[in-house]
């Protein structure tokens, strides 16, 4: 059975893995309702009710500065891997609003009693090597002893705030195209119960959303999200309540790692995702679609692609935006 390079297996130290673990998102909400607000002056740009992906502040009239904090549970075995995707989560938030990430910092919880620190100082390297990757150098950071280990950055960058993706820039007739492909999260609690490794997931979960925003923005795309935890339904209701439209989604289009379907058949499927679809469900015309389409898509994702409301190279287009209607979502 694969495990990390010391023989211990990171994901049983752990209720739950990656973004799967987030807080349910209609539970989130009525948490933290109210609680953040503007500036005086209106100085702050994104980071309100809707639920953006970072906080954007304007600075002067060319400049804002992006603000973003992201950690969770180990989502595979392998600790350098485990740093490489929590680092790539967090840097995607940034990216997910159209900003450059400029500079990060550590968050590590870890139980010094159970693990030994060089699994840590692993961990912390993936996080480094994949910040060097992204030009964001990592300039120390936090950590505090935890029963569980948790990993993660708070990252600053830099955005025009004339050309930021928002949650609430969607408008109808714009097509949706997503970036990566979904079943991270299926296959992540496959890892956790077996151990067997999927190096496509892996791939997948490392790789920066760098370029995808930036074609978006070379393209003029106002309406972006990326796709983790709340799954590509939680996260595509979120940006079309945002921008008071209905967003469809031709499930065919939708791509699937290899093995995602046969992981929802073999019963592997993570507590967050089916908390996503409860959370969605009221809102959402399924149609004739069955329960195990509706799982994939809205399978608690780590780490995952862009959801774009525009197109851009490489990304299939799997929907489209249109004038609201009875439901938030569609699904044909």
């Amino acid at each position: 059975m694969p495990a990390s390079p010391a023989g211990v297996r990171l994901t049983q130290y752990a209720h739950g893995g990656g973004c799967a673990c987030k807080i349910p998102p209609g539970e989130l909400e009525a948490v933290v309702a109210g609680l953040t607000g503007d500036t005086a002056d209106g100085a702050l740009v994104l980071g309100g009710e809707d639920g953006d992906d970072a906080a954007v502040l304007r600075i002067d009239g060319g400049r804002a500065i992006v603000s973003t904090a992201d950690f969770f549970t180990p989502v595979v075995d392998d600790p350098y891997d485990w740093g490489r995707i929590a680092a790539a989560n967090a840097l995607s938030d940034v990216y997910a609003v159209g900003g450059e990430p400029l500079m990060a910092l550590n968050l590590l919880g870890w139980p010094r009693d159970a693990l030994p620190a060089e699994l840590a100082r692993e961990v912390l390297r993936g996080g480094r090597d994949v910040a060097m990757a992204a030009g964001c150098p990592i300039a120390g950071g936090h950590s505090v002893d935890d029963p569980e280990p948790k990993y993660g950055l708070a990252v600053t960058g830099i955005a025009d705030p004339g050309r930021l993706l928002r949650l609430d820039g969607g408008r109808p007739g714009l097509p949706l195209s997503l970036s990566k492909p979904l079943g991270l999260g299926v296959l992540n609690a496959r890892h956790k119960a077996t151990g067997e490794v999927f190096a496509a997931a892996v791939e997948t979960m490392t790789e920066l959303n760098a370029t995808a925003a930036r074609q978006a923005l070379e393209r003029g795309v106002r309406c972006a999200t990326d796709v983790t935890g709340f799954g590509l339904l939680g996260h595509l209701y979120k940006l079309a309540r945002a921008g008071g439209v209905t967003a469809v989604v031709d499930a065919a289009a939708v791509p699937y790692l290899d093995g995602a379907r046969q992981a929802v058949r073999d019963g592997f499927v993570p507590g967050g995702t089916r908390r996503n679809l409860a959370w969605v469900a009221p809102h959402t015309g399924f149609g004739r679609i069955a329960e195990e389409e509706r799982l994939l898509l809205a399978d608690a994702q780590t780490s995952g692609g862009l959801l774009v409301a525009g197109e851009i190279p490489g990304a299939p287009v799997i929907g489209e935006l249109v004038p609201r209607g009875r439901h938030v979502l569609m699904i044909r």
